[in-house]
C-alpha cells in the first residue's frame, strides 16, 4: 500500500514545466500504448497496487460482459506525471485511478469527466461513507467510486501503558501529555509519542488530524484560509506540537526530520508508547515478521483538543472515467460498466473491495461491508474491527485539495517546522501559511 504516502501534488511552475515537455516527448511515450483495436477494448490505467486482484476482477468482468479490456499499471510513484504525459498526448484511456489530490488539476484540464449524469453509479452513494462521496466532488461534480480509503490513527502500545499504570489510552491530547510524562518518567520511553513532521507527502496528513481533532480547520467551506484564526483554525493544534516537543519534550525535536516510514519502524522497534500513523499499519506492527511489539499495539479514537472531538483526517482514491470515453456515446456506457464492476457491485456484491482488504488489507468506503463477517473475522486477526470502523466514521476530507496544494504545503510545511524548532512564533508560522494560501488562490 505504498501508494497512500506517496506525493499529491506538485508546485503549480513543476506542473506547467512538465507540461510543456510532455507535449515533446507525448509522441515517443505513447507509441508502445495498446490502442482500441477492432473488438474496441477499453482501455484501463491503474498504478501498481493489487495487481493480481486487480487481474482476477477482469477476467470475472470480461467474462460476463464480453468487453475486451486492456489492462495497464505503472509504479505509483510514477503514475501522476506518466498519466499526465499519456492525457497530453491523447492516448487511449477510458477508465483510471485518481488520488482525491489530483481531482482539481485533471477536472480543470478536461482530462476527466463527471460520472454524476449515471444513476447507475449514483446509487452506491446512499452505501459509501460520506467523507469519500465528497472527495470524489469538485466544483459541485462527482468524479469518480472510491477505490480505496484509510484514515491517520492513533495507535498505542497496551504493555507499556500497562506498566505505567494505566488502564485506558489518553482521551484527550491533555491526558495523553499526562500519561507521557508518567512514562518518560519511569524510563518506559525517552519520547513516548511518535509524531512525524519531516516535510514529505505524509505531513498534510498528520497535521490534518492533529487540527481536526482540536476542533480546527485550515480553510473554510468558501476555500479562504481560517487557519490563523485562534478561534477556528491550526493554531491549538500547532501549539500543542510546540508544547509537547519544547516544554513537556513528550515528542523528539527530530520529528522535523521523522518520515512516516521511519516513524513506522521506531513504532515496531518498541521506542514508543503511542504514534499516530496510517491506520493499516497496525497490521504490520501486529506481525511478529515484521515488529518487535507484535500483540501488543492497540487502536484508540484519536485524542481531543479542549474545544475538539475524536475526528480524524481520511483520504481515498478513486475510479473515474476520461474526459475522451465520456464524448463517446457507447464507449462511455462501457467504461461506466467497468467502473460499476470496481467501484460498486459486480454479482450482487462488493466483489472488488472487499477482494482488496481480504488479499491486501486495502480499506474500503462501503459502509454496508462492515457488516461482512468475514471482513471482521481477517480485520481481528491483528485489530479491533469495531474501533476501525468507529474513527472511520469521525472521518473527515482534508479541506485543503486545490489546485496550489502543492506549493501551498511546502510552505506551510516550512512554517510549522520553523515554530517547533523555535525559529518562529506559532502565530506567525500560520500567518505565514494563510498569507500563502490566499496568494495562491488569488493567482490560480
Amino acid at each position: 500500500m505504498n501508494e497512500v504516502g506517496e506525493f499529491e501534488g506538485s508546485s503549480r511552475r513543476r506542473f506547467l514545466q512538465f507540461c510543456s515537455m510532455s507535449c515533446i516527448a507525448a509522441a515517443g511515450l505513447t507509441a508502445g500504448v495498446r490502442r482500441a483495436g477492432a473488438a474496441e477494448a477499453l482501455n484501463l490505467y491503474t498504478w501498481s497496487a493489487g495487481v493480481d486482484t486487480v487481474r482476477r476482477q477482469l477476467a470475472a468482468f470480461q467474462k460476463a460482459t464480453g468487453l475486451a479490456v486492456n489492462y495497464n499499471n505503472l509504479p505509483f510513484a510514477q503514475y501522476r506525471e506518466a498519466m499526465v504525459t499519456k492525457f497530453v498526448g491523447q492516448a487511449p484511456i477510458d477508465a483510471l485511478w485518481v488520488s482525491d489530490g489530483w481531482l482539481p488539476e485533471w477536472a480543470d484540464a478536461g482530462w476527466i469527466a463527471p460520472i454524476d449524469s449515471r444513476p447507475e453509479l449514483m446509487r452506491y452513494n446512499a452505501d459509501v461513507q460520506d467523507f469519500c462521496v465528497q472527495s470524489a466532488r469538485y466544483k459541485g461534480r462527482q468524479y469518480g467510486m472510491t477505490y480505496y480509503t484509510d484514515y491517520m490513527a492513533f495507535l498505542y502500545d497496551a504493555e507499556i501503558l500497562q506498566k505505567a499504570g494505566f488502564s485506558e489510552p489518553p482521551a484527550t491530547w491533555d491526558e495523553l501529555v499526562s500519561q507521557s510524562l508518567k512514562i518518560r518518567q519511569m524510563g518506559l520511553s525517552n519520547y513516548p509519542l511518535m509524531l512525524s513532521m519531516a516535510h514529505e507527502s505524509w505531513t498534510i496528513e498528520f497535521m490534518s488530524s492533529l487540527v481536526f481533532s482540536h476542533g480546527g480547520r485550515f480553510v473554510d467551506d468558501s476555500g479562504h484560509a481560517v487557519m490563523d484564526d485562534p478561534r477556528h483554525g491550526a493554531m491549538s493544534a500547532l501549539q500543542w506540537v510546540v508544547d509537547a516537543v519544547n516544554k513537556h519534550r513528550i515528542v523528539s525535536p527530530a520529528c522535523v526530520e521523522l518520515g512516516e516510514l521511519n516513524g513506522f519502524k521506531a513504532v515496531a522497534s518498541g521506542n514508543h508508547a503511542f504514534a499516530l500513523l496510517p491506520r493499516y499499519r497496525i497490521q504490520a506492527l501486529n506481525d511478529p515478521r515484521q515488529s518487535h511489539v507484535a500483540g501488543r499495539i492497540r487502536h484508540a479514537l484519536m485524542p481531543a483538543g479542549p474545544n475538539g472531538s475524536h475526528a480524524t483526517v481520511a483520504w481515498m482514491r478513486m475510479h473515474a472515467m476520461s474526459a475522451a470515453a465520456a464524448g463517446d456515446k457507447a464507449r462511455a456506457a462501457n467504461a461506466a460498466r467497468l467502473i460499476e464492476a470496481f467501484g460498486g457491485k459486480f454479482g450482487g456484491q462488493y466483489a472488488f473491495q472487499k477482494a482488496m482488504f481480504l488479499d491486501t488489507g486495502t480499506a474500503f468506503g462501503v459502509k454496508s461491508l462492515f457488516n461482512d463477517p468475514e471482513v471482521r473475522a481477517a480485520y481481528e486477526k491483528y485489530g479491533d474491527f469495531a474501533m476501525f470502523q468507529k474513527q472511520q466514521d469521525l472521518a473527515r476530507r482534508k479541506d485543503v485539495i486545490a489546485r496550489w496544494f502543492g506549493e501551498w504545503d511546502e510552505a506551510n510545511s516550512t512554517a510549522w517546522q520553523a515554530a517547533i524548532l523555535g525559529r518562529s512564533s506559532v502565530t506567525d508560522a500560520l500567518k505565514t501559511a494563510a498569507a500563502k494560501w490566499t496568494e495562491l488562490s488569488r493567482s490560480a
